[in-house]
């Protein structure tokens, strides 16, 4: 197993791009949170770097997205059980065949797109930062279709769905990971 900064240099061999970094490097802090507050304390560095790994043929084969990245994680010498859970962020969207089972890819398929769309509303606030936005203006961002056009609310939502949680929950829940990655 490949601990973070492992991980981050394997993601640097194939991602170039700041925006792809800072993402790999935002969903992998994400996946660290909820791993340790829905009681996966001790798996929470495999969480995080199946979240830092999770983009990673998307920059160099972006119509291969969740089907080159096997080839890649095999030659890193990842598991299959590590393979399906980064396959599964893209069940629905790309031609991945793997559906996400477990928690952990649950949560991967659901905060992905909503890390985007976060991080750009954050953008948007004078702070440039998570840190002082509420609920209720994530929700109204959220709900503007034509802001953050990329990130598939439809795909939140059933990720939402599949962790048998409430859309607000899963909006709370990713903020408050967000807003702790930046304290």
């Amino acid at each position: 197993m490949m601990n973070k900064a492992e991980a981050l240099a394997l993601l640097k061999e194939y991602n170039k791009e700041e925006f792809h970094l800072a993402h790999g490097q935002t969903v992998s802090a994400c996946m660290e949170y909820f791993a340790n507050k829905l009681g996966y304390a001790d798996e929470a560095e495999y969480w995080a770097v199946v979240g830092l790994l999770h983009d990673i043929d998307f920059e160099m084969w972006p119509e291969e997205h969740c089907v080159k990245c096997v080839e890649l994680l095999e030659k890193a010498g990842f598991d299959e059980k590590f393979i399906h859970a980064v396959t599964s962020h893209g069940w629905g969207m790309t031609d991945s065949k793997a559906q996400p089972e477990l928690e952990m890819e649950k949560v991967l398929f659901a905060i992905d797109e909503l890390t985007g769309l976060i991080g750009a509303a954050a953008l948007m606030r004078p702070s440039k930062s998570c840190a002082d936005m509420e609920l209720k203006s994530l929700k109204k961002k959220y709900k503007d279709k034509k802001f953050a056009a990329g990130c598939s609310r439809e795909v939140i939502a059933q990720g939402a769905e599949q962790l048998g949680w409430e859309l607000d929950k899963l909006l709370e829940e990713t903020l408050e990971a967000m807003k702790a990655i930046e304290g």
